[in-house]
């Protein structure tokens, strides 16, 4: 199981860059396969990249600091 906590503090890592762009992201859910589902807000929401930030930034992120993680999916 993974740890909320650890994926609150991978998240804090890259969310004042988001931020700066007028976006952010919430942690909705950790599922039992280890895919962690996120909501994109703010600008991040409604972006046209939103997909490269969901993949390339939050998830690399995510699967650097929280090995456990197998997917990050928006909901």
């Amino acid at each position: 199981m993974i740890e909320r906590e650890k994926v609150e503090t991978a998240l804090n890592v890259i969310r004042p860059a988001l931020q700066r762009d007028g976006g952010d992201v919430q942690l909705v859910e950790i599922t039992d396969e280890g895919i962690v589902k996120v909501k994109l807000m703010g600008a991040c929401g409604t972006c046209p990249m939103s997909i490269l930030t969901l993949k390339r930034g939050i998830e690399a992120t995510l699967k650097q600091r929280v090995p456990e993680i197998v997917s990050v999916e928006s909901v």
